[in-house]
């Protein structure tokens, strides 16, 4: 049945796996090129946090779009916007009009995911919702380390990857419109309010928040870090690939072990090893030179930190959802992602201006500040002598780029 329900939804994954391609490889392709145009590192890192800024208005209108028009017209538009918001940056040269396209692109993908995720919903039954779910991360994780792959295509005019990236995002209409179900419905998910959420489990709504920062830091910053270090833009791509493909790696083992122990023991673990690498990666980084850097050293410790860091957001999602009745779950998930958008719109901004006044080394010890943060939260939880959750569900793989649609996926929730 499982098999079945994934080969009928590859048009789905095929199609998302182009867009997370696309949109993986355009993260660090602006940052990039931005440098090479003479962008200074305080404009890159205003011009990036347009994207994570728009995402926040993005995931509030994108249901309400959807509902309103429809997925084929919703997914269209919205597509064509995200290739347009490409091609512009090949005709301009400035930074307000490229935070302008990096905005309009912040603004679509979300949309574009909630028209996949409602549509994977369509096809998922009760015992195949998890497995698609997991399927789906992989996807969406898998497809943003393997853009990284791209920038080792030459491109000399440096227009070349800006197009793939237009192609990529418009090749994605072709699967998902063919596979598109014109009758099904949608409904706008309901909500429950940060503040509520907060009285009910402030541990899991603040590890979403300090995750959000960590995030949005890592995966703008480490471009302008490895800049900073003097790698050359392949390796900058392989640098953050391995961060993103860290965080896949261990996303499963650590949701495994917290659905057997306490998840605040996990998150407190995970978050100390992910302060430890952090502090490794910015002590190594001061010392070491070009040669040193590039010799895997590197690449290996911060995979490490994004296998740590990384899953810490899921396991905050399941901390939630073990004190949630399950017909709050899919309400509870939109201001889970509201706030991990905030955290992520504050993050580029934390790391990008401390590698800009402080050196490259600073990014990381950011990261270190914000994982010591959420492991002495979990820490202080713990202490506070509140009992684990009697009947505790199962923590799933949730992504940075997931939507309150994809909370539906979950077998728990049920309305």
């Amino acid at each position: 049945m499982l098999r079945r329900a994934i080969l009928e939804s590859w048009p789905l994954f095929l199609g998302m796996l182009l867009l997370m391609v696309s949109n993986g490889l355009m993260v660090t392709l602006v940052t990039l090129r931005a440098t090479d145009l003479g962008f200074t590192q305080t404009e890159i890192t205003f011009m990036q946090s347009a994207y994570p800024l728009a995402a926040l208005f993005g995931c509030i209108a994108a249901p309400k779009i959807v509902a309103a028009v429809g997925h084929i017209r919703s997914f269209g538009a919205l597509a064509s916007l995200c290739s347009i918001a490409a091609l512009v940056h090949m005709v301009t040269a400035d930074p307000y009009s490229w935070a302008a396209m990096r905005g309009l692109a912040g603004f679509c993908f979300p949309g574009l995911y909630v028209v996949a995720e409602s549509w994977l919903n369509g096809r998922a039954d009760n015992h195949t919702r998890a497995a698609l779910l997991s399927v789906y991360f992989i996807t969406q994780t898998g497809g943003a380390a393997l853009g990284q792959f791209l920038l080792y295509l030459p491109d000399s005019q440096g227009t070349l990857l800006f197009v793939i990236v237009s192609v990529l995002i418009s090749l994605s209409l072709v699967p998902m419109l063919l596979s598109a179900r014109q009758s099904q419905s949608f409904e706008e998910p309901a909500r429950l309010s940060v503040r509520e959420l907060f009285r009910i489990s402030p541990l899991g709504l603040s590890v979403g928040f300090l995750n959000g920062l960590s995030q949005g830091a890592f995966y703008v910053g480490l471009g302008l870090f490895g800049i900073a270090l003097g790698l050359p833009g392949d390796q900058v791509g392989l640098l953050v690939a391995a961060g993103t493909l860290g965080g896949m790696l261990a996303q499963f083992p650590l949701g495994a072990l917290s659905d057997r122990i306490d998840r605040r023991l996990v998150i407190a673990g995970a978050a100390g090893l992910a302060f430890l690498a952090s502090l490794a990666v910015g002590f190594g980084s001061e010392m070491a030179d070009k040669t040193i850097a590039t010799s895997g050293w590197l690449f290996a410790a911060v995979g490490l930190v994004g296998a740590f860091m990384l899953p810490l957001y899921s396991l905050g999602v399941a901390h939630c959802n073990d004190r949630l009745a399950p017909a709050q779950m899919v309400a509870a998930s939109g201001a889970l992602v509201l706030v991990m958008n905030f955290g992520i719109f504050l993050g580029p901004l934390a790391g990008g201006l401390s590698i800009t006044y402080l050196g490259a080394p600073a990014l990381f010890f950011c990261l270190a500040i914000l994982q010591a943060a959420t492991a002495l939260l979990a820490l202080y939880r713990l202490a506070l002598g509140e009992k684990r959750a009697e009947d505790t569900g199962t923590a799933l793989p949730v992504g940075h780029a997931a939507t309150p649609v994809a909370s539906r996926l979950n077998p728990e929730a049920r309305e």
